[in-house]
């Protein structure tokens, strides 16, 4: 059995050891040439029912834009074999505490190497206590009012995540219905692409300055992280998708392909 196919087949074998969620999916056929991506929603303490969703969601942008989605809550692929397989790992809601030393050993190594990461909503909500994480998504959570409308200010229309919004937006104001987040431990270094109006709506707390969407390089790797996605109705509204797809182009080292998501 050659490396590829000896690889292929433990991550298969991880995959189905970790219970996916989606009895349904197929998994696609192989092509070498496609980026892989690994979606991680492994959860201890609060889930979001809008999971389920979110896999859906992932799974049919990866067949729409040409790029290969694992789906699974198994902390056991986090070793270095297995994540030298994906071009980039998203935290799909993820909450609390995930892995064990040599766990948290192997992501440091994958992104020391040069591996993407994509942060989802309460990816802010885990991992408490691990520095190189807090570093790495960019913000720890800290606290939210209820849900509602609140608009969102793009300050950066250069990258793959916002540019399309251009064509989207009267200016530079995004208003959405989602759960907002307050935040703190914010990494200074981090690049935002969309701050929250705090006028807008009810109960933030992080003032003027209050960053929704960033990215930035980080230990050898790429981070990108939105605090949107609570809502199921997120991952059925194109504009949000649009943005998530970006955020994964950056991940994985490829910021073209900017074409507008379909319904």
């Amino acid at each position: 059995m050659s490396n590829n196919n000896k690889r292929r087949g433990l991550i298969a074998a991880a995959l189905t050891a970790g219970a996916l969620l989606l009895p349904s999916i197929v998994p696609a056929v192989e092509d070498a040439d496609k980026p892989r991506i690994l979606v991680f929603s492994k959860t201890e303490g609060w889930r979001h029912d809008s999971i389920i969703d979110g896999k859906r969601a992932m799974l049919e942008l990866g067949l729409r834009e040409g790029f290969a989605v694992d789906i699974s809550e198994n902390a056991s692929l986090f070793n270095s074999e297995t994540l030298d397989s994906y071009d980039a790992v998203v935290f799909l809601s993820t909450t609390g505490k995930l892995f064990n030393t040599r766990q948290r050993g192997a992501f440091e190594r994958y992104i020391r190497s040069g591996g993407g990461f994509v942060g989802i909503h309460s990816a802010a909500d885990t991992e408490y206590g691990w520095p190189w994480y807090n570093k790495l998504v960019g913000a720890y959570f800290a606290s939210h009012p209820q849900q509602q409308e609140a608009e969102k200010v793009v300050v950066d229309f250069e990258h793959p995540a916002t540019s399309f919004l251009q064509a989207e937006l009267d200016g530079n104001r995004w208003r959405r219905f989602d759960e907002w987040y307050n935040f703190r431990s914010i990494n200074p270094d981090i690049r935002v692409l969309m701050n929250l109006d705090e006028s807008t709506y009810e109960g933030g707390e992080n003032g003027e300055q209050h960053p929704i969407a960033w990215y930035h390089e980080y230990d050898g790797g790429r981070a990108f992280y939105t605090a949107g996605g609570h809502t199921k109705e997120s991952y059925r509204d194109p504009l949000f998708m649009r943005h998530i797809l970006g955020g994964i182009q950056y991940a994985i080292g490829e910021m073209g392909g900017q074409g507008p998501i379909q319904d």
